[in-house]
């Protein structure tokens, strides 16, 4: 097979991708070329023990506040929320009244600040694609960026890679043959743009990095200080999985007990049985990631620019033809970190919006937005209620804010299953588990619902 590096690298640097990327790209291009296996095995790994586990109640109390003005926040935000229907950042979608995400965030921050007296820094990674709109939605709030730093920073990309023969995959529509390299592209997009440098030299020790769409990653100076004291260069927090979770990524170890992250992806097909087998592996990724810069500086120079990650080779077809996209996880940079561990913490602090049903959850009474414009469960409920959408009607976000005009009351209720074509009026409130079903467009009003109920 015909190796393509050179078409690959003169492509990348036509596009202005900085030298150190194309060097990432190429050191995974060639394992992909060579056959280089980017599954992980069972053979090869073994649920994480105790020693590097970390219970976050053994945290509370600590909140020594001075460590933030050593920290950093990093929002990814480079989605547009496609599979919801939209076509910009998916963080400008309402979520709570009139806010958006980027409000919440924004208010979040300020508001830290505020009470505090402490400037927490503040950073996005968008993407090409959402860029412009982020700042521009931004703008309504000048004081954010601090410190002559900039408010966002742009994740690079990688060129698409045919299957058949291992070349670059070239098309008219130019957008069409590139792909985010997934969200472990922070890490080179934060130092090829000297903006890793620019942190360290303002006295910023500590990252706190993730989704913008995760309500439920707030900053907590427990971690960054606990992480001080203890001298932990990489920490990432974790769930107990569920079932819903068991598709998702898992931690694990290696033999020589350093702690790794197996996604789907990587997982060899005839072990998928014990991948999803959520007592072998009991913990997900939250994708709530701490991180000491200078250690990752560190890594960065002995790597001469290149931290290379375990690769995701992700198979897709675009305009009829199939290709490879080489992805990277954010997360899975915590097997490079001697010392690293994983923060066990409780469901709320991971609430992310990926469908629509989250959405309406959030939406809802359910959820309540308290005086530091964190959104979280009300009091009196464990868990968020469950709800099941007729995917036909509110699948995407317009046919949603359609049906929806107005939000049922949810925090009484356990489960909420909607099928057919029902439009929610005003004074819906629903208890305990609800079935609504329809077979003709209907429309609720003023009404407690309970029960099934057909329409």
């Amino acid at each position: 097979m015909t190796n393509h590096l050179e078409d690959f690298a003169r492509l990348m640097w036509q596009e202005g991708i900085p030298e150190s990327v194309i060097m990432t790209f190429a050191a995974y291009y060639n394992k992909l070329v060579n056959g280089v296996s980017s599954k992980i095995s069972k053979q090869m790994i073994q649920p994480p023990s105790t020693v590097n586990l970390v219970d976050y109640k053994n945290l509370q109390g600590n909140s020594d506040l001075e460590i933030l003005r050593k920290t950093v926040l990093i929002k990814l935000n480079g989605g547009l929320g496609t599979g919801m229907g939209l076509s910009k950042a998916k963080s400008l979608l309402p979520v709570k009244g009139n806010m958006n995400f980027l409000d919440i965030i924004a208010r979040q921050v300020l508001t830290l600040r505020a009470q505090q007296g402490i400037g927490l820094h503040l950073l996005f990674m968008d993407s090409y694609n959402t860029q412009a709109d982020t700042l521009k939605y931004l703008s309504r709030y000048p004081d954010l960026s601090k410190d002559d730093l900039p408010l966002d920073f742009v994740q690079n990309k990688f060129p698409r890679v045919r299957q058949n023969d291992f070349a670059p995959f070239v098309t008219d529509d130019k957008n069409q043959m590139w792909n985010p390299p997934g969200h472990g592209d922070i890490y080179a997009a934060l130092d090829s743009r000297g903006l890793l440098d620019s942190l360290i030299a303002k006295g910023i020790v500590y990252a706190f990095i993730s989704n913008s769409d995760n309500l439920g990653a707030t900053v907590d100076a427990a971690i960054p200080a606990y992480m001080d004291q203890h001298a932990i260069p990489f920490l990432i927090e974790v769930c107990i999985r569920s079932e819903v979770d068991k598709k998702g990524g898992h931690l694990s170890e290696d033999k020589e007990g350093r702690l790794l992250l197996r996604e789907i992806a990587q997982c060899p097909d005839d072990e998928l049985a014990d991948f999803q087998n959520i007592e072998i592996y009991q913990y997900f990724n939250t994708n709530n990631i701490w991180i000491n810069l200078v250690k990752l500086k560190e890594e960065l120079v002995k790597g001469g620019g290149v931290l290379l990650l375990p690769m995701i080779v992700n198979p897709k077809v675009v305009e009829e033809v199939p290709i490879y996209q080489i992805e990277t996880a954010m997360g899975a940079a915590i097997s490079t970190f001697v010392g690293a561990k994983a923060l066990v913490v409780p469901r709320s602090r991971f609430a992310p919006v990926k469908k629509t049903t989250d959405l309406l959850a959030v939406w809802s009474d359910a959820y309540e937005l308290n005086d530091q414009y964190q959104i979280a469960l009300k009091r009196t409920r464990k868990e968020p209620p469950l709800i099941s959408l007729d995917d036909r009607f509110y699948g995407k976000i317009d046919l949603m804010l359609e049906r929806f005009p107005e939000v049922p009351s949810l925090q009484n209720c356990d489960s909420l299953s909607v099928s057919g074509d029902i439009t929610f009026g005003e004074g819906i409130i629903c208890r305990g588990n609800v079935c609504i079903m329809s077979d003709q467009p209907a429309k609720l009003k003023d009404r407690i619902c309970e029960g099934i109920i057909n329409l």
